[in-house]
């Protein structure tokens, strides 16, 4: 039971750096960089599930969890949606443009 245990927490820690991993490679778009953000979120909720049930107790906190990632993915495709729409693309490179 342990190893099954040990298994699902190094898969999620794996998660969390590929997450990282591809936020620091792709870098050249918005819309890369959000992905993995997200998946990285999504890597932490799974430890933190994986966490709390091992404890037995709190699930309402993993709950509250999912909730403000739903709510962050929510604010960086609408964060994602301005930017198109001001300038055009979601280039990191094209940010650096003034316009009034």
């Amino acid at each position: 039971m342990m190893s099954f245990s040990l298994i699902w927490v190094s898969s999620s820690l794996f998660m969390i750096f590929c997450g990282l991993w591809s936020f620091i490679s792709y870098h050249k778009h918005l819309l890369n960089s959000l992905l993995s953000l997200e998946f990285m979120v999504l890597g932490v909720f799974w430890l933190l599930s994986l966490q709390f049930t091992s404890i037995g107790s709190e699930v309402y906190f993993s709950l509250f969890f999912l909730t403000l990632a739903a709510c962050e993915g929510a604010l960086g495709l609408s964060l994602l949606i301005f930017v198109v729409r001001s300038h055009g693309n979601d280039r990191f490179m094209s940010f650096n443009l003034l316009e009034c």
